[in-house]
């Protein structure tokens, strides 16, 4: 198969059935050893400062690999994935753009997807199938999800490695699927973490801080037990078509989208308090200001760019949430 970058989640469905192994650039760029070596390629060519890292991130792997086709989603994730697009072509990438409709109506998703199968030359009932295969993957990171909140035997940075790749099952979904389902037999032998921990959500685009963000909070005593969009990424909803299945992904659509799926996980998860993370030079930062109206719970909210390693400063705000917490049960 001919590998394909993606620039955020897309119907990898529809990929497949067209040919092309997808590539999720966000996962190839943060799990580099040198990820700040991938942004100054971005810089050197002209990318400015204050530019999301990720962007530049993804511009930096593109050139350093073997790819030379990458989908660009633009509408639904980053505005300024459109430039990137251009600079790209102007590289010499073969560029294909794909825009989630404005709202998840199941019409308009499935016409989108039609046009996608057109672009691709394949067919939705070839994606139909697809989408069938990797049914057993999304119920295994349904599970993985269930055994964080709660079987409380899977670490929050274990949901979030796994949940976040499956945007591409790693670019091999019949070996993501054994390397989970063995992950999964051994956690179910685990111990439980204990019940006196604080349990966190954890909303916004995944961190640059990675595992660090995880591990801290942990040996703080407090454990993320819901990672919002990397769950969104794994699709764990049962669904009976391709456009039902990412019409239920809130990411790309409106903030309230987003906010009635958090509420409902929020309750369910029995979460003592929110970590909001933003990205700088992100629009949807602005969110913020909606989150806080919208969530009856306390709210950390942390910023991050191409810091890759959580600072001191950071280290003590999350310090000060945990003991916050702590000393204002909920009731």
């Amino acid at each position: 198969m001919k590998k394909i970058g993606i620039t955020t989640t897309v119907p990898i469905e529809v990929l497949l059935a067209g040919g092309y192994q997808p590539v999720d650039l966000n996962n190839v760029f943060i799990s580099d050893p040198n990820p700040e070596h991938l942004v100054r390629i971005a810089e050197k060519d002209g990318f400015p400062l204050n530019c999301c890292s990720w962007i530049k991130g993804i511009y930096g792997v593109c050139l350093e690999s073997d790819i030379d086709t990458v989908m660009c989603v633009t509408n639904g994730d980053c505005s300024n994935t459109v430039m990137l697009m251009e600079v790209l072509k102007h590289k010499g990438f073969k560029t294909i753009p794909f825009a989630y409709p404005e709202q998840p109506d199941i019409h308009n998703m499935q016409q989108t997807l039609e046009d996608l199968a057109n672009t691709l030359e394949t067919t939705m009932a070839a994606a139909e199938e697809v989408r069938r295969q990797f049914e057993s993957c999304r119920k295994l990171a349904d599970k993985l999800d269930r055994l964080t909140w709660e079987g409380n035997r899977i670490s929050g940075f274990e949901n979030h490695l796994w949940l976040v790749s499956a945007s591409d099952f790693n670019s091999d979904h019949i070996g993501f699927c054994k390397q989970l389902k063995e992950l999964i037999d051994e956690v179910e032998k685990r111990n439980c973490y204990p019940e006196n921990m604080l349990r966190l959500a954890y909303i916004g685009v995944p961190s640059v801080y990675g595992k660090d963000l995880y591990r801290f909070t942990e040996n703080n005593g407090a454990r993320v037990v819901f990672n919002e969009v990397q769950r969104q990424f794994a699709m764990p909803k049962a669904v009976n078509s391709v456009a039902e299945q990412y019409c239920n992904y809130t990411y790309p659509f409106s903030i309230y989208n987003r906010i009635d799926d958090i509420n409902n996980e929020l309750e369910k998860r029995r979460i003592d308090g929110i970590i909001h993370y933003v990205q700088a030079f992100c629009y949807r930062g602005i969110g913020d200001i909606i989150f806080r109206d919208k969530f009856n719970l306390p709210i950390l909210t942390l910023e991050g760019n191409d810091n890759f390693y959580l600072t001191r400063h950071i280290e003590t705000r999350i310090e000060a949430f945990i003991d916050m917490l702590k000393r204002n049960p909920k009731k």
